[in-house]
């Protein structure tokens, strides 16, 4: 199956001639998403399932990731979710993360697991209760070895959030800061919301100012590890330097949210779940373990692209759609392609969420007034959702709702 899905990937991607300047920045996009990309997901569960507002009988479908949300929406309590993706690790991270949640003993060993995630005891738990379980194709992930001949399943020892594309951008953007005499930990200290402001004012924005780093923050490449292709890279920057709008995002994450409350910046400033003691995603809170073991089997991960499930389905039949931000990647066939499958299969009263690099949805003007007179946009709500996600990254949070349901 790896081989299809990187074919779906490269044609998401790659849009110029191979020996162009662009052409061979997309092709090193497309083998470095590749590997795992995200161990956590970076959209806020709890904006979706307040925009989503899922009710008992919905059928979630959503792009997998890195899993955090799937099992969040749990606690919403959809009759189903389906989980699609193109990358192999995360449909096996996935896979993982359910399997976990059916077959470890108590809550206590599934936060060592994913909230911790750095002990030797998970190696063991995954061995004698989890991979029992599991089907051959993720098991022969987990097992397998990295490109230093290490098993992946080891990352649960060594702390997985450090691991995959994004976790080591986010160590190398340590590094880089440390190099400039600055500790991103130190955030982490601040005990007020005032308190944080200053730290970020007095030693972290004055990372953006120098010359190296504007340099490098204009280099597309630069921001692969946020699992940014070159065509996202572009609507990210808009008009202005991609370090002012780096330096913007990351003040938000910083200051805009207590950290008390905000696991993204923990992760971006701490590189974990501060030993599983700090702010966690909604799977891996303690009061929402029962249902979430109680409804794991109600997910549905496929190693399938979006658009070619949805063609598999009848007519209205799902009631949710959660895009994240691949749209931001696509080329107006592609994105037509989409909400034509989703308008056909869409009930009444669908909903459908997603992200984008820049502010303003993509759509207009790019979907077919056919397709896209079909829905109604919820402006005043999306510009809510997006100052709230606490995540910080995305430019717009987009809702849109059949217009059938008004």
């Amino acid at each position: 199956m790896a081989a299809p899905a990187h074919q779906n990937v490269t044609r998401a991607v790659h849009r110029h001639r191979h020996l162009s300047k662009q052409g061979l920045l997309e092709r090193a996009f497309t083998f470095a998403f590749r590997g795992l990309v995200y161990a956590q997901i970076w959209e806020d569960p709890a904006v979706d399932m307040e925009a989503l507002a899922i009710t008992p009988d919905s059928h979630v479908v959503t792009i997998a990731s890195g899993g955090c949300n799937v099992l969040s929406y749990l606690t919403a309590d959809p009759a189903k979710i389906t989980a699609v993706d193109l990358n192999t690790a995360h449909i096996a991270l996935n896979k993982l993360k359910l399997m976990a949640a059916r077959t470890l003993p108590d809550h206590a060993a599934f936060h060592r697991f994913f909230a911790q995630a750095d002990s030797k005891e998970n190696i063991a738990a995954y061995r004698d209760i989890v991979a029992p379980h599991l089907d051959e194709a993720t098991r022969r992930y987990w097992e397998g070895r990295d490109l230093i001949g290490r098993r992946r399943i080891g990352g649960f020892a060594r702390g997985i959030y450090k691991h995959g594309l994004l976790g080591r951008f986010i160590g190398a953007a340590h590094l880089l800061a440390r190099v400039h005499g600055v500790d991103l930990r130190r955030m982490l200290a601040a005990t007020s919301r005032a308190e944080q402001r200053e730290i970020f004012e007095r030693e972290v924005a004055p990372i953006f100012d120098r010359a190296f780093v504007r340099w490098l923050t204009s280099q597309p490449a630069s921001l692969f590890g946020l699992g940014i292709p070159p065509a996202q890279f572009e609507a990210l920057a808009g008009d202005a330097r991609m370090d002012v709008v780096l330096k913007a995002r990351l003040e938000k994450l910083a200051c805009d949210f207590d950290l008390k409350d905000n696991y993204f910046a923990v992760q971006a400033f701490g590189r974990g779940y501060a030993g599983g003691e700090g702010p966690l995603p909604p799977y891996l809170q303690a009061a929402n373990h029962d249902a979430l073991r109680a409804r794991a089997d109600r997910v549905d991960v496929r190693h399938a692209n979006f658009t070619d499930f949805l063609r598999e389905q009848p007519d209205a039949s799902v009631d949710r759609y959660i895009l994240l931000d691949a749209q931001d990647w696509m080329d107006d066939e592609q994105l037509n392609a989409l909400w034509a499958q989703i308008t056909r299969t869409a009930k009444p009263g669908a909903r459908v969420l997603f992200r984008t690099a820049g502010e303003p949805s993509i759509l207009p003007g790019r979907v077919v007034d056919a397709v896209l007179d079909r829905w109604a946009y919820r402006a005043e709500a999306s510009l809510d959702y997006t100052a709230r996600d606490r995540s910080a990254i995305y430019g717009g949070v987009h809702l849109y709702v059949l217009k059938d349901a008004l």
